[in-house]
C-alpha cells in the first residue's frame, strides 16, 4: 500500500512520541534505581551508626562484621551481639535518622532470649510521631543470631515514587501531549475525509450540470434563430437572458472544475511562448463584451514580452484579475494594466479605482470560497473561487502574486514572472 505524505507525517510523529515515551519511562526507572540505592545505601549507614553508638554507650567495640542484613527491600536485621535497651536503640534510630534527613516512617522489634520471642516496640511516623506498632506479622524471627533487632519500613516504596514527583510531572505532559496529537490526527483524518467527499461531490455535480446546461445552450442558440422569436421582441428578449445567464452559470462551473482539478492534482499545465499583448487586447475586448457599463482600459506596456507560459490559464488568470477590478469598482470602472521590468523580473499590475479591500481580508483573499464582506456583496456575482484559482496557476507557474492596497483608492494585483524574454 503507498503511504501519502500525511501518513508518513502522521506515522513519523507517532514514533517520535512513543519514542520519547519509551526515554522518559527508562529514565524513571534509572531514577527510581538509583533513588532506591541512595535510600539503602542511607539506611545501611545509619543503622551502623546506629551500633557504633550503642558499642560506644558500653564502652566497647564491635566484634563482629556485617551486622546489618537486609532481608528484603523494606525489612533490616541488625546484629547487635548483646543485649540493649529497647529504647534506647529507638532514641538512636529516631536521631540517626533526622540527622541524615531520611524522612521515612518505620517500626522496630528487639529479640528477647529469655522469652525466645521479639518485643515489638512503635511505628514512629516521618514526622517523628509515635504510634502502636502495625503490622507485627511483618517481622520474623532469625536463628542466626542471639541479639538483634529488625525495622520494616512500610512506606519505602511510596518513599521512593514521591521523591520522583518531577518525573511523573514529565511523563503525565507527554502523555497529555500524545493524547492531544492522536485526537488531532483523528479530527485531522477525518477532516480528510470530509473534504474528499466534498470534493467528489462537487466534481459529480459540476459534471451533471453540464450535460443538461449544454442542452440548454444548443436549444436557445437553435430556437434564437427562429422566426418566432425573431419577430418577438419580448421572447428574443427572454431568449437572450436564458443565453447570457446559462453561460454566466457555465462559466462558474468551470471555475470550479479548475479549482477541483488544481485540488486532486490532475490540471496540468502546458508551457509554450505566449505574446503577451495579444492576451491583454484580448482581456480588454473580452471585458468590454461581458459588461455593458462603461469602461475605461488602459495598457501600458512598451514592447511585446514572450512569456512561457500556459495560454489558456495565462488568460483566465488575466481575466479574473480583470473581472473582478471591473466588478469592484463601481459604476464607472477605470482599470490599468501596467507591464514593467524590475529586478530583472517582468511584473504585470492590474489597478482599480474600487474601494480597496479591508486590511484584515487582505491575507485570506486567496482562500478558496472566501469572499470580503461588502454592503453590495449580494449584487456581485460569484463562489469567491476565482482567486483562488489565479493563486493556484500561478504556483503552478511558481510565479509571485501579490494584491495590496493603493495609497489613494482601489487595489493593486501584481505577478511577478521570471521566465521571459
Amino acid at each position: 500500500m503507498k503511504l501519502s505524505k500525511l501518513n508518513i507525517v502522521i506515522l513519523i510523529g507517532f514514533l517520535a512520541i512513543i519514542g520519547v515515551i519509551v526515554m522518559q519511562l527508562l529514565l524513571i526507572n534509572n531514577a527510581y534505581n538509583l533513588e532506591k540505592k541512595e535510600t539503602e545505601d542511607k539506611i545501611f549507614f545509619t543503622l551502623q551508626d546506629v551500633l557504633e553508638k550503642l558499642y560506644r554507650d558500653k564502652n566497647s567495640n564491635l566484634t563482629v562484621t556485617d551486622q546489618v542484613k537486609k532481608e528484603s527491600d523494606n525489612y533490616y536485621i541488625v546484629n547487635v551481639n548483646d543485649e540493649f535497651e529497647s529504647t534506647i536503640i529507638e532514641h538512636y534510630l529516631t536521631e540517626e535518622f533526622l540527622r541524615l534527613k531520611l524522612d521515612l516512617a518505620f517500626e522496630y522489634a528487639v529479640y528477647n532470649c529469655t522469652s525466645n520471642s521479639l518485643v515489638y516496640g512503635s511505628y514512629i511516623s516521618s514526622k517523628g510521631e509515635k504510634e502502636p506498632i502495625k503490622c507485627r506479622t511483618c517481622f520474623t524471627k532469625n536463628n542466626d543470631y542471639t541479639y538483634y533487632f529488625a525495622l520494616h519500613f512500610p512506606e519505602l516504596k511510596q518513599n521512593y515514587f514521591k521523591n520522583l514527583n518531577q518525573y511523573w510531572i514529565y511523563t503525565g505532559v507527554l502523555f497529555f501531549l500524545l493524547i492531544i496529537y492522536v485526537y488531532s490526527v483523528l479530527l485531522m483524518l477525518k477532516q480528510k475525509k470530509y473534504t474528499e467527499l466534498q470534493k467528489d461531490f462537487i466534481n459529480n455535480m459540476t459534471h451533471e450540470f453540464k450535460t443538461p446546461l449544454a442542452s440548454i445552450l444548443i436549444a436557445s442558440n437553435y430556437s434564437k434563430e427562429q422566426p418566432e422569436i425573431k419577430n418577438n421582441p419580448r421572447l428574443a428578449r427572454y431568449n437572450q437572458i436564458i443565453i447570457d445567464q446559462s453561460n454566466k452559470l457555465n462559466q462558474h462551473i468551470e471555475k470550479i472544475l479548475y479549482v477541483a482539478k488544481t485540488e486532486s492534482k490532475q490540471m496540468f499545465i502546458e508551457k509554450s511562448k505566449v505574446d503577451l499583448l495579444p492576451v491583454l487586447e484580448l482581456v480588454k475586448e473580452n471585458v468590454f463584451l461581458k459588461f455593458e457599463k462603461i469602461i475605461e482600459v488602459d495598457i501600458i506596456c512598451s514592447k511585446n514580452y514572450l512569456i512561457n507560459a500556459d495560454k489558456f490559464h495565462f488568460y483566465n488568470v488575466l481575466f479574473n484579475l480583470v473581472d473582478n477590478a471591473v466588478k469592484y469598482s463601481g459604476e464607472k470602472p477605470k482599470i490599468k494594466l501596467k507591464v514593467k521590468e524590475k529586478n530583472k523580473k517582468l511584473v504585470i499590475q492590474i489597478s482599480d479605482n474600487g474601494s480597496g479591500i479591508p486590511e484584515k481580508d487582505l491575507s485570506f483573499i486567496f482562500d478558496k470560497f472566501y469572499r470580503v464582506a461588502r454592503e453590495d456583496s449580494k449584487e456581485i456575482e460569484g463562489f469567491g473561487i476565482g482567486l483562488s484559482y489565479v493563486k493556484k496557476i500561478c504556483d503552478m507557474h511558481k510565479w509571485k502574486i501579490e494584491i495590496k492596497n493603493n495609497k489613494k483608492e482601489g487595489i493593486t494585483a501584481e505577478i511577478i514572472i521570471q521566465d521571459y524574454e
